[in-house]
């Protein structure tokens, strides 16, 4: 493990992960007033359990899951740290990095964010992505690690 200092993501990628949880709490929230309403079941049992998921959803996973994601730019290589339960720290070297993309979802567009995506060599995790950038920065680390593989590739 590496010591390196971990820049934390935008703040802009929180409220990401609050929409794209937006999507799984709304459809569940309005399924379950359709059962209150139709009254099959007893008063809350099917919207009780629905709110707490939503809360989940909207509060506590959104907060969590930034606070476990970083990264650190060096000279020779990205670092990228995520997860608590799950805890992956991923070192890509440059001289590995055979293409890099800058991928923007709907959401991630709306909120001038991006997704630097380094594809490597090999077959397990052969793509390390690092969401949460604004734009302008992961067009920038782009640069930076594509002016490096070049710099590799003509000394050789």
């Amino acid at each position: 493990m590496t010591t390196d200092e971990l820049t934390p993501l935008h703040p802009r990628h929180r409220t990401a992960i609050m929409i794209e949880g937006a999507f799984v709490a709304v459809p569940l929230l309005i399924g379950a007033a359709v059962v209150e309403i139709v009254g099959f079941q007893p008063a809350g049992v099917a919207i009780v359990p629905a709110a707490l998921v939503a809360l989940w959803c909207l509060g506590w996973a959104p907060r969590r899951r930034y606070r476990h994601k970083g990264f650190a730019l060096a000279e020779d290589r990205l670092r990228v740290v995520k997860g608590w339960l799950f805890h992956h720290d991923t070192v890509v070297p440059f001289g590995r990095v055979q293409h890099i993309d800058v991928i923007r979802n709907p959401v991630e567009r709306m909120l001038g964010l991006s997704t630097l995506v380094l594809h490597t060599a090999g077959t397990h995790n052969s793509s390390v992505a690092l969401p949460g950038l604004l734009d302008g920065d992961a067009q920038a680390m782009r640069e930076v690690i594509r002016s490096h593989i070049t710099r590799e590739t003509e000394g050789v």
